[in-house]
């Protein structure tokens, strides 16, 4: 595991070397959770109410910032894997001595600890000052514990649309469409208690509502028996999507087309 650590830190350290990047990457939470506090701040007044579904106003919006979070800190792999596939690059990586889906596991990791981090911090300041102060102590440790499952989750997926790059080139396609679920299915845009029950049932059996709903819920409002079923659909998915993510790169590996130098 030492050389998957190194990647880790090394990408941990050249993104420190450019602290004003990130700082700039930020200020689109900033921008969002502005706009979200018009919209929903309006829903709350024209509904007359100062809960829709058990959600106050102040609710929402330390939902909508970790759903933010999450979002803002997924990795890019598959960007990465296709850009290496069409210049050449990928040939080089293949042939080190290191696991190529592990290799591009802790480099997105580096990277998105960075991202992560910083997005908190600009997304709390700016939370605080339009919903007031954040929620207690035990939701932070119920969303830190499964923003991790989340993370892995997002990887294996973003990943499995990078090896797609293997066999067609360019994936940002299939990458739009899975953000597109993610924003509806996944509770990015809604939470899921803000669902019809019918179709609440019918998101909890896919992955979606584990990737972004999971932490974020569970941040503003923990509850324990939900905290016990998020982490237990978390790590069934991340079992799933682990055995396909094996597979699909054993396949990919032999229809692979090197193009570049």
């Amino acid at each position: 595991m030492k050389k998957y650590l190194a990647i880790l830190k090394m990408q941990v350290i050249n993104n420190l070397a450019y602290p004003g990047d990130f700082l700039g990457r930020s200020v689109s939470i900033a921008v969002f959770l502005f706009i979200f506090a018009g919209l929903w701040q309006t829903t709350y007044i024209i509904a007359g109410t100062a809960s829709i579904n058990g959600l106050t106003f102040a609710n929402m919006m330390w939902y909508l910032m970790m759903a933010e979070t999450i979002e803002l800190g997924r990795p890019r792999t598959n960007r990465i894997i296709s850009e290496q596939v069409k210049n050449g690059e990928v040939a080089y990586i293949l042939s080190k001595p290191y696991n190529f889906v592990l290799y591009h596991f802790s480099f997105g990791l580096g990277d998105g600890l960075m991202r992560i981090v910083i997005n908190i911090l600009v997304g709390i300041l700016v939370t605080w000052l339009l919903a007031g102060p954040p929620p207690s102590l035990l939701g932070w440790g119920m969303a830190l514990i499964t923003m991790v499952g989340a993370w892995i989750l997002h990887f294996c997926m973003m990943a499995l649309i990078g090896l797609a790059a293997f066999v067609v080139e360019e994936t940002n396609s299939f990458e739009l469409i899975y953000q597109k679920f993610v924003f509806v299915l996944g509770g990015m845009m809604l939470p899921l208690d803000l669902f019809p029950q019918w179709l609440q049932e019918i998101v909890r059996v896919l992955p979606f509502p584990y990737m972004m709903y999971a932490p974020a819920r569970l941040f503003v409002k923990p509850e324990f028996d939900l905290f016990l079923q998020m982490l237990a659909g978390q790590w069934f998915w991340v079992g799933v999507l682990v055995v396909l993510l094996a597979l699909a790169y054993r396949g990919s590996e032999k229809v692979l087309t090197v193009n570049g130098g």
